[in-house]
């Protein structure tokens, strides 16, 4: 019976929908009408949305097992420690950073805009360093890790990248004056929104929103970002405004004449979980152990990836560099 308790929690967990039966239980539904009412109708629509992208792709037979495995494993590994570390991360850094913000934002609907592009710019910085520090790859790959595109994909996270994103993003959030109750509806709204732009070629194939996506992340851009064609690495970091993307130089749209390739650069065992989930882990550890001199093992964690203490780097700026050298004799 503990276990069949244990499944039924789990299953309204992933679904969300134990605020929404709590409404319909005390039947005073004025509540849909408050905050947590509106966020209790809105978390089930993207476990939903991935039932019907899994049904469509079964009905015009483009579903493939082996698309949602990693990605399945990794959630089921997650909800058990991730997002407990994670809630205790956000608390932390609430409670020791408050009083040092350096302003005040007002909880009206300027100040939400203002506290939107602040998380916008801790998210930034949090994925930047997941693609730009060695370390820090390594708790980001397991979610670059899957071959195709698809909602499940929102819940493929090593287990410390939850703790380490909130880290920042709270921090910055904090210190720049977000107040916590306006950062955790921001959390919601970009959490939903981050998972909706993994939906799949079954469910959306275009995906650019058409003239929204000229201001917002679509699944479009963020397909993109998933690519490890050299014209796509590092590109298009923000989760809902593109602002810091375009002002950094990072923002990327799909190329007509290059087809999108998902994954890591990194050779991997076909589907295995644990490669998606350790094998950069053990590759950093490897080089490490072989690097020679203490700089050199350093500098391997603190590095981008594909940096070598050989100087035969493979980094994402150098493979670009690289690219453009070769397409240039042909475009002059």
């Amino acid at each position: 019976m503990d276990i069949l308790n244990e499944l039924v929690g789990q299953f309204k967990d992933f679904f969300g929908i134990d605020g929404l039966m709590e409404i319909v239980r005390s039947g005073d539904y004025k509540n849909l009408l408050t905050g947590e009412g509106i966020k209790s109708m809105i978390r089930p629509i993207l476990p939903v949305v991935l039932m019907l992208e899994l049904a469509r792709g079964l009905i015009y037979k483009q579903f493939d097992v082996v698309s949602y495995k990693v990605s399945f494993l990794t959630y089921l590994f997650n909800s058990v420690i991730g997002r407990f570390i994670s809630i205790g991360m956000v608390i932390f850094c609430i409670g020791l950073l408050e009083r040092y913000a350096v302003m005040q934002i007002p909880f009206s609907w300027y100040g939400f805009i203002i506290g939107y592009v602040i998380w916008e710019f801790a998210h930034f910085i949090y994925h930047y360093l997941g693609h730009k520090v060695r370390l820090f790859w390594c708790l980001h790959s397991t979610h670059h890790a899957p071959e195709s595109m698809n909602l499940f994909v929102s819940h493929a996270h090593f287990f410390l990248e939850g703790p380490y994103a909130d880290i920042i993003r709270t921090s910055i959030c904090i210190l720049l004056g977000v107040p916590p109750p306006m950062l955790f509806l921001i959390m919601f709204i970009d959490g939903t929104w981050g998972s909706f732009i993994h939906i799949g070629e079954t469910m959306m194939k275009k995906a650019d929103l058409g003239l929204l996506g000229r201001f917002i992340l679509t699944p479009m851009h963020h397909r993109v970002h998933h690519a490890r064609n050299v014209e796509y690495m590092d590109m298009n970091y923000c989760n809902l405004l593109n602002i810091w993307d375009r002002l950094f130089k990072t923002y990327q749209p799909e190329l007509a004449h290059v087809k999108i390739d998902y994954g890591i650069t990194r050779e991997m065992k076909k589907n295995s979980f644990l490669d998606a989930y350790f094998g950069e882990i053990t590759a950093l550890a490897r080089d490490v152990r072989h690097a020679p001199g203490l700089k050199n093992k350093l500098l391997y964690i603190f590095m981008p990836p594909g940096w070598s203490h050989t100087g035969e780097h493979a980094t994402s700026t150098v493979l670009k560099n690289k690219l453009r050298a070769e397409q240039a004799p042909a475009m002059s």
